[in-house]
């Protein structure tokens, strides 16, 4: 199924339930340079034959400018030129990694990503956010472009290790929590495993989950408003990533529960015990103890901070987020009675 998302200045196709064969279909197979990852390539090596492709290394710890440097230096060894489209295939690191790195190289080529975990599929691989980390600073450095093309292959989840699908249920439930009440209702009754297990459920939730995310990115492009909604359990949740080297879904589902009390102070919000129960339904942790100030610290420096103030994502209720700039000073006091 193709369905043609339109943004201010491009527009991205979308291929629901295909298959990555469709790939040389969508782009010229000599221009193609497809970027992946170690644990993808071991997992799917018929998938890549006779195609090319860089290789690197799979983590966080590689979404550097250094990489960039390195897959640069293969692409012009490579020859590649304006007519190349570079494909990333893999998750939320690898689509970073692509994006950017197709939006420099000759002032911006073609790219397009074939996500290969829930976390990409729904989340990382939509909306045209693409960068790199510095120092301890997530996408500090970045760009927002569009890809042209977002395939979707489930039968590359058929690798994926088990924290993986967890990792990317916080995102679902987040999406839930700020905008999609019967979407959370849904997950309620549903279990992981229900939906490792039943690929036309799973599809059709990562299908409304990635809908949910393009229609709130087409309303607000460059983050100047609605798309601050996405950050629920983010602001917390990046900042306990770097400083405990957690999983991206793990920081998030802690940074949500937070989020929740936070609420209950300044919105009123009143069913934090439901998003918690739901969090650790699906296997997420919630609670966790931590270094306050460290904390803070390195909250400072996220990019929804405007001077003294940072724009906070709270919750009305399920399915209602809002955003909320909180007095830097009052938000420290806030995390230390956490």
């Amino acid at each position: 199924m193709e369905k043609i998302i339109k943004f201010s200045n491009a527009s991205t196709h979308f291929y629901f339930d295909s298959s990555f064969k469709q790939v040389t279909k969508i782009a010229d197979k000599k221009a193609l340079v497809v970027i992946t990852d170690e644990n993808i390539f071991k997992a799917h090596p018929a998938t890549f034959k006779g195609l090319n492709t860089i290789v690197l290394k799979p983590g966080e710890a590689y979404k550097v400018q250094a990489t960039v440097d390195e897959v640069i230096n293969t692409l012009i060894s490579m020859e590649a030129d304006r007519k190349t489209v570079l494909v990333g295939v893999g998750g939320g690191v690898i689509t970073d990694l692509t994006g950017y790195i197709a939006s420099v190289y000759m002032r911006g080529i073609r790219f397009g990503f074939v996500p290969t975990s829930i976390l990409a599929l729904i989340d990382a691989s939509i909306g045209g956010k693409n960068g790199i980390d510095v120092d301890r600073y997530k996408n500090l450095v970045g760009i927002i472009r569009q890809p042209s093309f977002i395939l979707h292959d489930v039968s590359f989840l058929q690798s994926l290790p088990q924290n993986e699908w967890e990792n990317g249920f916080a995102e679902i439930i987040k999406h839930a929590c700020i905008k999609d009440a019967a979407m959370f209702r849904q997950l309620q009754q549903e279990s992981l495993s229900t939906y490792q297990k039943d690929k036309k459920k799973l599809s059709s939730l990562i299908r409304r989950n990635a809908l949910i995310k393009t229609k709130v990115v087409q309303k607000d492009e460059f983050e100047k408003g609605d798309r601050r909604l996405l950050n629920l359990g983010h602001t917390l949740g990046h900042a306990l990533e770097k400083e405990y080297e957690l999983m991206h879904g793990q920081a998030v589902a802690i940074g949500t529960t937070y989020a929740c009390h936070i609420s209950e102070q300044l919105t009123g919000f009143s069913q934090t015990a439901a998003v918690v129960a739901l969090l650790e339904q699906y296997q997420l942790p919630t609670y966790a103890s931590f270094d306050k100030q460290k904390v803070f610290n390195g909250l400072k420096m996220d990019k929804k901070r405007e001077q003294k103030e940072m724009n906070f994502v709270l919750l009305n209720k399920i399915g209602q987020g809002v955003v909320k700039p909180i007095a830097m000073k009052q938000l420290e006091k806030i995390i230390n009675k956490l």
